[in-house]
């Protein structure tokens, strides 16, 4: 990647970068990328192990939901910086990246 690119790339909201790299996901067919979002979200490990009661269904759609709103753009926490670099390496690697 040239350093135009990169610097074009980084410029760019972690949002954007998302929204892109998202989309170029989409494209290729890619469920490694997003699973490789998923685990370095911060509500990530917070759906360990699930018990069977009624009272862990609530808890478990709030883990969902959080970790819905982390995979969509909506909070990252200290995991954004890992995130942007891993959005701005997903679109460098693509000669046709937008």
């Amino acid at each position: 990647m040239t350093t135009d690119r990169l610097a074009e790339l980084d410029a760019l909201s972690t949002e954007e970068l998302r929204k892109r790299a998202f989309v170029r996901a989409v494209e290729r067919r890619d469920l490694g990328f997003f699973w490789s979002v998923l685990r370095h979200l911060p509500h990530a490990d917070d759906t360990e192990e699930l018990d069977a009661s009624l009272g862990a269904v609530g808890a478990s759609v709030e883990d969902a939901v959080a970790l819905w709103r982390e995979f969509t753009g909506h909070g990252y926490g200290d995991a954004e910086p890992l995130l942007r670099a891993a959005f701005i390496d997903y679109l460098s690697r693509s000669s046709d990246a937008p």
